[in-house]
């Protein structure tokens, strides 16, 4: 009951964060008719027999709120259940809480200050044993050069197999001949413990190829304007500078779903909502999606997101 406690006193200081600076909180929809293509993240399939429509419930409420941001909404926020499937550990509940939101005109630096400045005011007032200080900001090449000791844009496969091997990190079979499945393993298992004890910490400029939906740099066409954001070892946020082309983003989609059906898995219909939404004309912004269950695990001092919910997914 304690942390369920917590969890109502830290929603109340998301909603005045967001109030004091104008931002609009909105909903959208948790059902969608498209997937998302995601290589790395699954959806949970859900039907509407008596209207007899199929389709996905969200992972992410990302592009419904982007046909809002088209639509002239301004600066949002949304507090929202999202769903994935085949995630369940530690840091995984196949329902959880999300706190997305974008801002009008903010390039990745901006964003970075916004997510620090809430996560200050949520986590500074419970963190008594340390006072909250300023939040470390590294470059993807320089995590990785530092934490691995590779070059994450220039070293072989063989020698990201060899820092992993070289660290006793367990290689799971088919990782293949490409590059980003191998630096995935390193700044999970390598990297992201390390990161972020002491003080916040920022990692940005991520190669091109993991983008997702993110611009890439203008000057540096090898790495994409996204963000994570680590404390005590955790992944909490990951923001992007908003793609908005759309016929970019239509091949992103496409690359995606040719790679899921190179794996045998399922290649969820596009959104094309979204893709017109952006054709219509996306303001320059940034956005951010937090995973609330995590900042209240750090909150609360829990190893395991099951002690920060009311109902874990085999007791719902």
């Amino acid at each position: 009951m304690q942390a369920l406690a917590t969890r109502a006193a830290l929603l109340a200081t998301v909603r005045r964060h967001f109030a004091d600076r104008g931002v609009l909180e909105v909903e959208t929809p948790i059902w969608s008719a498209a997937g998302v293509t995601d290589v790395h993240i699954e959806s949970l399939t859900a039907s509407a027999r008596g209207l007899g429509l199929s389709g996905f419930l969200s992972t992410s409420p990302e592009f419904a709120m982007k046909r809002l941001l088209a639509a002239g909404s301004g600066d949002i926020y949304q507090i929202c259940r999202a769903f994935r499937d085949g995630e369940r550990g530690r840091f995984h509940n196949p329902e959880f809480t999300l706190i997305e939101w974008y801002r009008i005109g903010f390039d990745i630096e901006l964003m970075m200050n916004d997510v620090e400045t809430l996560l200050a005011a949520m986590l500074a007032p419970l963190r008594a044993s340390a006072t909250w200080q300023p939040a470390v900001r590294l470059s993807y090449r320089e995590a990785l050069r530092r934490h691995a000791g590779v070059d994450a844009f220039d070293d072989s496969i063989a020698m990201l197999q060899g820092a992993l091997v070289e660290r006793g990190v367990t290689i799971p079979d088919g990782l293949g001949t490409e590059r980003d499945p191998w630096l995935d393993l390193i700044m999970s298992t390598v990297v992201g413990p390390e990161l972020g004890h002491g003080a916040l910490c920022f990692i940005h400029d991520y190669p091109a190829s993991q983008a997702a939906l993110a611009r890439l740099r203008p000057a540096d066409r090898e790495t994409a304007e996204r963000f994570e954001a680590y404390l005590d070892g955790i992944e909490l946020a990951n923001g992007f500078r908003e793609l908005a082309d759309a016929a970019e983003q239509r091949r992103r989609f496409d690359a995606d779903r040719s790679a899921r059906r190179s794996m045998g898995r399922e290649s969820p219909p596009i959104d094309e909502n979204l893709l017109a939404a952006l054709a219509s004309g996306l303001p320059d912004c940034s956005g951010v999606a937090l995973g609330f269950d995590r900042v209240t695990m750090l909150a609360c001092g829990a190893r395991s997101i099951d002690e920060v919910i009311a109902f874990a997914a085999e007791r719902a």
